[in-house]
C-alpha cells in the first residue's frame, strides 16, 4: 500500500510516498480502517520540519479519518461502514491526564495517518460526527478537541461569557465557532484585516489587529466593559502570554495551548498574581472528551471551516503553505 514517510533529515524536501506491506486483517480489539482524510496542525509541522524529532521513516500527520472495513474479535462499539476518526492520544481513554509528551501520539511517537490503511485498537478511534466528510472529522482530532477542552471541559463555558481568541488558525476558529454556539460573547485577534472580516462572517463580536495596536490586551480588556474577558484561548506563549493577563478578568481562565512564539519565556507573575486568574496549560484531550465534542457537533450543527485541501502527494505543498501563515481555520489532506 502507499504510505507518505520522513525520512532523516527531516524537511519537507524528504517527504516521499513509499509502498509498505499492508496491514491485513484485525485481530482482536482492533479495526481495519480506509483512510481518506487528514488534516495539518502545527505539531505535525514541527515533525515535517525537524523542530519536533521523529524517527526515520516516521509516517506522519496526528488527524486521520476514514470507514472502517472490518473488525477484529470482541469489537461491539463499530462496524464495517461505519465513519470514525483518530485520537490524538490513543491511550488516554477518559479521566485526569495521564501522558504528557508525544511518545504515543501518531504521526510523532507512533506512526501516523499518511497511509490508505490501517488496524489498530478500537479504542483508538471514535465515531465521526454524522454528515461531516472526512477532511471535515480529521479536523476534530487536535484543534477541535483542543478547544472544546479549553472553553468546555477546563473552562466551564457558559451563555454570556467573554472570551478571547488569538489568531484565526485552526484552534481559534474552531474555539470561534464552539464559543458562540454556546452562546457567548467573542473577540478576536489578526494581523489581518481580511481574516478579521471572515471571523466576523463567523459571529466574532470584536476584532483587533495586533499590529495595529501594540496594548491589545489592555483594549479587549476595555471592551469586555473594563473587568476583562472571562476566558482567553493562548496560542501565542510567551510573546503574548503578557497580552492575555492584561485582557482577561480577575479571576479569569486562561487556557495555554501554543507556543507560536516560542518555548520559553517570561511570566508576568506580579500580573498573573494580582489577576488571580488561572492559567492552566493543556494538550488535546481524552477519547471520552472527544466523544462528548461529537455529540455537541451534531447537535449544534457546527461545521469545520477548512481553507483549502491537498492530495496526499502534495503534503510537502500543504506544509509549505500552512508555514506561510496564509491560511485561515484548517487545511484538509485527502485521498
Amino acid at each position: 500500500m502507499k504510505v507518505m514517510t520522513l525520512r532523516s533529515p527531516a524537511g519537507l524536501e524528504n517527504l516521499r510516498i513509499e509502498e509498505r506491506d499492508d496491514p491485513g486483517a484485525p485481530t482482536p480489539g482492533t479495526i481495519r480502517v480506509a483512510l481518506h482524510g487528514s488534516s495539518l496542525n502545527f505539531h505535525d509541522l514541527g515533525v515535517a520540519t525537524g523542530k519536533s524529532p521523529s524517527a526515520d521513516g516516521r509516517v506522519p500527520l496526528s488527524d486521520g479519518a476514514g470507514v472502517v472495513e472490518s473488525v477484529g474479535e470482541g469489537v461491539t462499539e463499530f462496524a464495517p461502514g461505519d465513519h470514525v476518526v483518530s485520537c490524538f492520544f490513543p491511550d488516554w481513554q477518559d479521566g485526569a491526564p495521564t501522558i504528557g509528551d508525544f511518545s504515543r501520539t501518531p504521526g510523532d511517537g507512533i506512526d501516523g495517518f499518511a497511509q490508505s490503511h490501517v488496524v489498530l485498537p478500537a479504542t483508538a478511534f471514535t465515531k465521526a460526527p454524522e454528515g461531516y466528510d472526512h477532511v471535515e472529522a480529521a479536523t476534530i482530532t487536535t484543534a477541535g478537541l483542543t478547544a472544546w477542552r479549553a472553553l468546555v471541559v477546563d473552562g466551564k463555558l457558559k451563555a454570556g461569557d467573554t472570551v478571547l481568541l488569538l489568531g484565526t488558525g485552526g484552534v481559534s476558529i474552531w474555539a470561534l465557532q464552539i464559543a458562540k454556539a454556546m452562546g457567548a460573547t467573542v473577540a478576536i485577534t489578526s494581523s489581518s484585516n481580511d481574516k478579521l472580516e471572515r471571523a466576523k462572517g463567523l459571529g466574532a463580536d470584536f476584532t483587533l489587529n495586533y499590529r495595529e495596536e501594540q496594548d491589545w490586551g489592555r483594549k479587549v480588556a476595555d471592551w469586555a466593559g473594563g473587568r476583562g474577558v472571562d476566558h482567553v484561548v493562548e496560542v501565542g506563549g510567551p510573546g503574548t502570554l503578557a497580552q492575555s493577563i492584561d485582557a482577561v478578568r480577575v479571576g479569569g481562565h486562561i487556557s495555554l495551548i501554543g507556543v507560536l512564539t516560542g518555548r520559553g519565556g517570561e511570566v508576568p507573575t506580579a500580573a498573573l498574581m494580582a489577576k488571580q486568574a488561572r492559567l492552566q496549560g493543556l494538550i488535546v484531550g481524552s477519547r471520552r472528551e472527544q466523544q462528548d465534542f461529537v455529540r455537541a457537533l451534531e447537535a449544534t450543527g457546527i461545521r469545520p471551516v477548512i481553507d483549502r485541501r491537498f492530495p496526499l502527494d502534495a503534503l510537502a505543498d500543504a506544509f509549505a503553505y500552512e508555514a506561510s501563515g496564509g491560511h485561515f481555520g484548517k487545511i484538509g489532506i485527502e485521498w
